[in-house]
């Protein structure tokens, strides 16, 4: 199965088990998850880190406006984990 078609959030909360349950781990509603797939929108890059952690889905495709290359970089020493934000 061909997954570089299917939104990463949507990949996130396959991952995770639920978009709900995503949901309720982020702190947030479901339909803010459904939210941030629509055009022009995006994940919050606040939320990036954790919902890495949770899934495996990259920062990078979550939210692509942010050089997430710089964070991993500068805490490369730490195995390039983000755990900068909450």
């Amino acid at each position: 199965m061909d997954t570089s078609s299917i939104h990463p959030l949507d990949r996130a909360a396959k991952n995770f088990g639920s978009a709900q349950g995503l949901a309720t781990e982020l702190g947030v509603s479901k339909g803010a998850l459904h939210q941030w797939k629509l055009d022009g929108r995006g994940t919050p890059a606040k939320h990036c880190p954790k919902i890495e952690r949770l899934t495996g889905v990259r920062c990078e495709e979550l939210c692509p406006d942010v050089e997430w290359w710089v964070l991993r970089r500068s805490i490369a020493g730490d195995g390039g984990q983000l755990d900068l934000l909450p």
